[in-house]
């Protein structure tokens, strides 16, 4: 019986597992957000949340929309990939509320 782990599981878990990814994603469940709101939400650094978002973007998670106003405005959302993830982020908030102590 082969035991490896299947490439495409190692792949998500890696991406998942990354620090902050996991609360970036579960943030932007609740619709398209600024960078501000995201940043100021969970805590993180800019420089980290920066990395994130576009790591995610090119993964094909997360959508990043500029608006031509004045001054201009940036919306980050998730992609119907992205919003495929919400079923294991409910099922990971439901676990902790019955698992983890605060």
């Amino acid at each position: 019986m082969d035991k490896s782990i299947c490439p495409r599981f190692e792949k998500a878990m890696g991406l998942l597992s990354q620090r902050w990814t996991g609360m970036i994603i579960y943030q932007l469940l609740s619709g398209p957000q600024r960078f501000c709101n995201i940043e100021s939400s969970i805590g993180v650094s800019g420089r980290v949340l920066s990395e994130r978002l576009k790591d995610l973007e090119n993964e094909g998670i997360v959508k990043r929309e500029v608006f031509p106003e004045t001054p201009v405005r940036i919306e980050y959302s998730l992609t119907e990939k992205g919003k495929a993830l919400e079923p294991l982020m409910k099922n990971i908030e439901t676990w902790s509320h019955t698992w983890l102590n605060a």
